[in-house]
């Protein structure tokens, strides 16, 4: 199903601007932390009440791995680029299935046994054309590392990480797209903090991430996100959630916004890294997740 946020609620920043005096209780980041320390792993999360601005934040500038959630600042990126005129999400782009290593050029193919999604390569010989907005959607809502590559190569790496500099993010960096195992194994990785992550989906919810229109779009195609099990695993259906997600070994992330029935929104940052015991992380994750939904919906 296919949630769309009018553009005029999106914008609605002061109409909750009532629940300021509430402040986030220290026992609350306590649970969090005693949830996530009975589990190996080194875990971030970073909170923010897009109402009131308070924060809970716990390591939120170590440094992760970024995964899929670095898909997020290219998305970010080719939004830019489209409003500043270089090319339009509706034009279509070839189809390519090999790419070049950032380290000595040399070209490497995706192993479509190790992407999220088919889609792509079942339309090799079918159509030598992808619209844009499909690559992007396909990027978001399936983690398609093929969409992601494309649309790297378009956008240029050394841009998006600009485009988060320019957005206040200082820690995100975006060295190349996925599967370029040269520049994995020289430990030339994507990166992100917590913090980071929380800055950058605040830009897109207050509608500063390029500007309201195209916020308004990324935060349509991230509501259509199909991988569920962490900060929404365990909500009503009634709460929204505009998220990314992000999984390599060991690696478990999810980044979002999330939409409460009343108007209310906070933006919510869950990183782990050097896990053991995956779903039990992401047991944990998620039992975060509703921990913090429950102290939000009864603190009117």
């Amino acid at each position: 199903m296919i949630y769309r946020l009018s553009l005029l609620a999106f914008m609605a920043v002061t109409q909750f601007a009532f629940y300021s005096t509430r402040r986030f209780p220290d026992e609350l980041k306590r649970r969090i932390q005693d949830t996530l320390s009975k589990h190996p792993g080194v875990f971030a999360v970073a909170l923010k009440d897009l109402a009131s601005g308070e924060e809970i934040l716990i390591n939120e500038h170590t440094v992760f791995h970024a995964a899929s959630t670095m898909k997020v600042p290219v998305m970010i990126e080719v939004y830019k680029q489209a409003a500043a005129g270089k090319f339009a999400l509706s034009e279509s782009v070839p189809l390519k299935f090999t790419f070049r290593s950032i380290v000595d050029s040399s070209e490497f193919t995706l192993d479509p046994e190790e992407d999220s999604d088919q889609t792509l390569y079942r339309s090799a010989g079918v159509s030598n054309q992808v619209p844009l907005s499909d690559l992007v959607e396909l990027m978001i809502t399936r983690s398609s590392n093929l969409a992601t590559n494309i649309v790297i190569e378009l956008v240029n790496a050394q841009n998006v990480t600009q485009t988060m500099r320019a957005l206040g993010a200082k820690d995100i960096q975006v060295l190349r797209g996925v599967e370029d195992d040269k520049a994995f194994q020289k430990g030339l990785n994507n990166t992100t903090t917590a913090y980071d992550l929380m800055l950058i989906f605040e830009k897109i919810a207050q509608g500063k991430a390029v500007n309201a229109a195209a916020s308004e779009e990324m935060v349509n195609i991230l509501l259509k996100q199909e991988f569920n099990d962490v900060i929404p695993a365990r909500l009503p259906d009634d709460v929204k959630v505009a998220h990314k997600t992000g999984e390599i070994s060991g690696v478990r992330h999810d980044a979002g916004i999330v939409f409460l029935p009343d108007g209310r929104r906070y933006v919510l940052v869950l990183l782990s890294k050097e896990v053991k015991d995956v779903p039990k992380a992401v047991e944990a994750m998620a039992t975060v997740s509703e921990m913090i939904y429950q102290y939000i919906k009864e603190s009117k």
